[in-house]
C-alpha cells in the first residue's frame, strides 16, 4: 500500500510557461496575459504524488510505443466505482476512451441521424449543447428553472420534449450549476426516457467532486432496466487534475450497445491508449483516495469563503452554493443593471478589463446562462483573495 504524502492545497503550482491552456492562452482568450485565470476547468494543484511517481517510473523506460489497456486499468476503475460510489460494475462493461467530449461526438454519429432531436438541460457545459447543432441534429433544451435554493427540473417540459427526442445527454453532477441529482430525480428522468424510447448518454466526469452531505448516484446503478438504456462516460481528469493525459472510460452494461460503441471506437482508430494516461489512471484510482479527501476539504473551504463574500458584500452578484464541482455559477444580472452593462459581451469585458479576471461567460453555456459567469475555485486561497479584492474594487469604482 502506497502512503500518499500530505498534499499542500494552500499553495498552488506556477503553471505559466508550461503550454497550459489556462495560463498560456490568456492573451489569445482574453486579450491580455495578466488576468487571473478562473475559467477552464482544471486546477492549480499538483496531481497526487502517487500519480507523479508512477509517471516518472514509466518515463524512465525510454520507449513510449503503442500501449494496451492492462487488466489493472479495468480493475482500478471497477474498484474506484465500487468504493467511492457503491456501484459494482462488471469490468467487462468498461470501455477505454480517448476522452469524454470526443466520445460524445462519436455517440451522436452512432446513435442518431441528421435531423434527429437531442435533449439537453441548459445552461450546460458548452460541448453538450453545441455538439448536437454542429452535428446537424435538432437541439431540444429542457431549461433548468432557477430558484433561490438552486436549479430544478421543469418536469412538464422534460416529459414533452423527451417524446420528441432520440437521445438525452445528462450532465451528472451538473456543470455549471453544481446540482447533484437526487435518486428520485434520476429515476424519474430515466423512466421518462425509457417510456419514450430515448437513449441516455451520461457525462459523470465531476462525479468524484461532491460536497458533503451530498452523494453522487450513478444513474445506471439504479436498476438493470435503467443501466440497459445508459452509456456512462467518466474520467479521472477533473478529479486528479490530469486532463492533459486524455484518458477516459465508458460503462456500458447493455452488451449490444457496448459492441456497437467498441466497434465504432476501433473503426475510428481510437483503440490504442495514451501510455502515460493509462499509468496515471491506475495510480490515481488505486492510491488517490486520501489526496482526493484533502482536495475536497480545500475546495469546500474555497466554496464557502466565496459564497460568504458575495452574501456579505452588496455587489449585485448572487451565488447559490454548489453541491458539486469546483465551479461557481455567479448570477450577475443585478450587477449588469446597476452598471448599465447591456449584454453578455459587456459583462465579460467588465470582468476582463476592469477586474482583471478571466472567467467563462455564462452565455457560452446556452441562452439560459445569459447574465451569469462561471468561476473556477480550484486554486489556492491567496488566488481567491486577490480575485475577490480585484472584483470588489472594480465594482465599487465603476
Amino acid at each position: 500500500m502506497i502512503t500518499e504524502p500530505k498534499p499542500d492545497f494552500m499553495q498552488g503550482v506556477d503553471r505559466a510557461g508550461t503550454d497550459c491552456v489556462k495560463y498560456d492562452a490568456r492573451a489569445a482568450r482574453f486579450g491580455r496575459a495578466d488576468v487571473i485565470p478562473l475559467w477552464v476547468a482544471d486546477m492549480d494543484f499538483a496531481a497526487p504524488a502517487a500519480v507523479q511517481n508512477a509517471l516518472e517510473a514509466r518515463a524512465a523506460h525510454p520507449v513510449y510505443g503503442y500501449a494496451i489497456y492492462p487488466p489493472e486499468f479495468y480493475s482500478a476503475i471497477g474498484g474506484w466505482l465500487a468504493t467511492r460510489h457503491g456501484w459494482d460494475v462488471d469490468t467487462k462493461s468498461i470501455l477505454p476512451l480517448p476522452g469524454v467530449v470526443p466520445t460524445l461526438s462519436l455517440l451522436l454519429h452512432l446513435f442518431s441521424q441528421p435531423g434527429d432531436a437531442v435533449l439537453v438541460q441548459t445552461p450546460v457545459y458548452p460541448p453538450i449543447h453545441q455538439m448536437p447543432v454542429s452535428h446537424h441534429r435538432c437541439l431540444l433544451e429542457n431549461t433548468l428553472r432557477w430558484t433561490l435554493e438552486g436549479y430544478e427540473i421543469d418536469w412538464d417540459d422534460f416529459t414533452a420534449k423527451a417524446r420528441q427526442a432520440r437521445l438525452f445527454i445528462l450532465c451528472s453532477p451538473h456543470n455549471p450549476v453544481g446540482r447533484v441529482w437526487r435518486r428520485e430525480e434520476l429515476a424519474r428522468m430515466a423512466e421518462i426516457c425509457i417510456d419514450a424510447g430515448v437513449l441516455i448518454l451520461v457525462d459523470e466526469i465531476h462525479a468524484d467532486l461532491v460536497y458533503e452531505p451530498n452523494r453522487h448516484i450513478p444513474i445506471a446503478s439504479l436498476s438493470p432496466e435503467i443501466a440497459a438504456n445508459c452509456i456512462t462516460l467518466n474520467a479521472p481528469s477533473k478529479t486528479f487534475n490530469i486532463a492533459g493525459l486524455n484518458t477516459a472510460f465508458a460503462v456500458i452494461e447493455n452488451q449490444e450497445l457496448r459492441r456497437q460503441v467498441h466497434e465504432s471506437i476501433i473503426n475510428a482508430g481510437l483503440g490504442s491508449g495514451n501510455v502515460f494516461g493509462i499509468t496515471a489512471l491506475i495510480a490515481a484510482y488505486q492510491f488517490g483516495s486520501d489526496w482526493l479527501n484533502g482536495l475536497m476539504r480545500q475546495l469546500e473551504a474555497n466554496r464557502d469563503r466565496v459564497c460568504r463574500f458575495f452574501a456579505a458584500e452588496d455587489l449585485g452578484i448572487n451565488v447559490t452554493s454548489p453541491e458539486a464541482t469546483f465551479l461557481l455559477w455567479l448570477d450577475c444580472r443585478v450587477l449588469m443593471r446597476r452598471l448599465g452593462l447591456n449584454d453578455d459581451a459587456a459583462l465579460s469585458a467588465f470582468f476582463i478589463e476592469q477586474a482583471g479576471l478571466g472567467l467563462n461567460p455564462g452565455i457560452s453555456f446556452g441562452q439560459a446562462g445569459s447574465g451569469f459567469m462561471r468561476m473556477n475555485i480550484g486554486c489556492p486561497p491567496d488566488t481567491l483573495t486577490r480575485s475577490l479584492h480585484q472584483l470588489r474594487s472594480a465594482i465599487l469604482s465603476a
